[in-house]
């Protein structure tokens, strides 16, 4: 069961379209994943139209910030179900839809190795050059290196788990993090860990050694 979703604000963005690409395909697998975030997701997309007809000519910002605000109201008021049923995704695999698509159109999984601790990743190309986004491969146990960030950076679990100062997260869970963040990310012992990573500005690891080698290893 997902216990860590996609915020409201992040999930209206993507109802609208005003997600780039590289947050879009983090979204989108997550939702393929949490049927929770899909009922929340067909409010939004219910409710989007009207409200973007009804507002004055604003920024996208005023507008969602506004039709959240308007639609949280109606909600807690009752005049809204916080749960609609919607279509089931197809299948639940370890790559749900649409990153399964992804991956495939780079020829399919191929990680290459962080180093000799068994670490791994793989860029999935996207046509968004203000993200990165990464498949990473965290050994059962093993720890990626204490970090804060220069930006966001969203982590879904799509196998195994992982653990830090925050939570325990399993597959479809998801993490927001921060320049506020400081966290050593840890593999559960189950199994190994695999996430879909995605970033809109390189990681500042604590380690210098980690530093010297972030240019090679583009993370």
């Amino acid at each position: 069961m997902t216990r860590h979703h996609i915020d409201d604000e992040m999930l209206m963005r993507y109802a609208a379209g005003k997600l780039t690409e590289g947050w879009g395909v983090a979204v989108a697998t997550h939702l393929a994943l949490c049927p929770s975030c899909r009922s929340s997701l067909g409010v939004y997309e219910a409710l989007g139209g009207h409200f973007l007809d009804s507002e004055n000519p604003q920024s996208d910002d005023e507008v969602i910030a506004r039709s959240w605000k308007q639609l949280k109201a109606r909600i807690d008021a009752g005049e809204i179900d916080k749960v609609i049923p919607l279509r089931r995704p197809a299948g639940n695999t370890l790559l749900p839809e649409p990153l399964r698509s992804y991956v495939d159109q780079a020829g399919g999984l191929a990680w290459r190795r962080l180093g000799a601790g068994g670490a791994a990743q793989m860029i999935v190309p996207t046509g968004d050059e203000t993200t990165t986004a990464r498949l990473l491969l965290i050994p059962k146990g093993q720890p990626v290196p204490e970090h804060t960030h220069n930006g966001v950076e969203l982590t879904l679990v799509l196998a195994g788990s992982f653990s830090d100062e925050i939570s325990t997260f399993r597959r479809g869970d998801v993490e927001m993090a921060d320049t506020e963040i400081i966290h050593t990310p840890r593999a559960g012992e189950e199994e190994d860990c695999i996430c879909l990573a995605v970033t809109d500005a390189p990681l500042r690891f604590s380690s210098r050694l980690m530093r010297f080698l972030q240019p090679w290893l583009k993370i």
